[in-house]
């Protein structure tokens, strides 16, 4: 795969004649291209780096890359469930990927440099778990008690809503879907940005392709750390009722020297 991934590259810049723009510091000494052909080029970047670590990083919990362009050097940063495995031995596996990255874009030496970050609650991590359901399915778990058993994980690890979809050839010739939803979901408006985690995954099984979809409502978190920060707009807070103050009972002089006095 990085040899293919490293030939394309090539290909890529004898046709251009010049690596492919970016906001790297490789590509400063460069004329200046306009705004919309950078976010182009840096969006085509991003999506072949994804795309390029996904297929790499899978079986360790590969759940999305951050790109921070500085002055000094771009850094990478792979967010993932083991880390230790993405940095290998030594460091040996970060290493290379940092190799094949530069290779590939025509980096500058020291430019460039990967980081490895883990995901503090990978039931939260959508990514995360359609990898892991992705993998009980080619282990030969069947489709329902495989799903049931990632929203259940989910469920429990304080989510607050959950939605799976699998489709293909399940059992039979015949192609279908299969849904399975617990808790809280929404799916439209501005809150969707913030609260809703999704990925999807293609399973290569032996009687053909399956698609899967992972949908996960994250809590709200007032920190945010293990959730959005933001509240959901339509959210009512009811507090406790306020304890009321007794009313005093009136001593023994106040009710002698009290009374109708009319008669006297």
């Amino acid at each position: 795969l990085k040899s293919a991934w490293l030939l394309e590259g090539s290909r890529a810049r004898t046709r251009l004649q010049k690596p492919p723009d970016s906001t790297h510091s490789a590509m400063a000494s460069q004329a200046q291209i306009s705004k919309k052909r950078k976010f182009v080029a840096d969006g085509v970047f991003y999506a072949e780096l994804n795309e390029f670590l996904m297929r790499t990083l899978s079986e360790d919990g590969y759940a999305g890359v951050e790109v921070r362009v500085t002055p000094i050097r771009t850094e990478i940063i792979i967010r993932a469930t083991r880390t230790r495995e993405v940095l290998g031995e030594k460091g040996r596996r970060i290493r290379e990927l940092t190799a094949v990255v530069q290779k590939r874009y025509g980096f500058p030496e020291n430019s460039v440099e990967l980081f490895a970050e883990r995901v503090e609650n990978r039931a939260s991590c959508a990514m995360a778990q359609c990898e892991s359901l992705r993998y009980k399915l080619l282990g030969g778990l069947a489709a329902r008690r495989a799903c049931y058993g990632v929203i259940r994980f989910i469920m429990e690890n304080g989510a607050k809503g959950v939605e799976v979809i699998i489709s293909g050839k399940l059992r039979a010739q015949r192609a279908k879907a299969m849904k399975f939803k617990d808790g809280y979901l929404i799916s439209t408006g501005e809150p969707k940005k913030h609260y809703i985690a999704e990925a999807v995954r293609h399973v290569c099984m032996r009687q053909g392709m399956l698609g899967i979809k992972v949908k996960i409502m994250l809590a709200h978190d007032p920190e945010g750390i293990m959730g959005p920060k933001m509240p959901l707009p339509d959210n009512v807070i009811i507090h406790e009722p306020k304890e009321d103050v007794p009313v005093m009972q009136p001593n023994a002089e106040d009710q002698a020297q009290g009374g109708y006095q009319g008669d006297q």
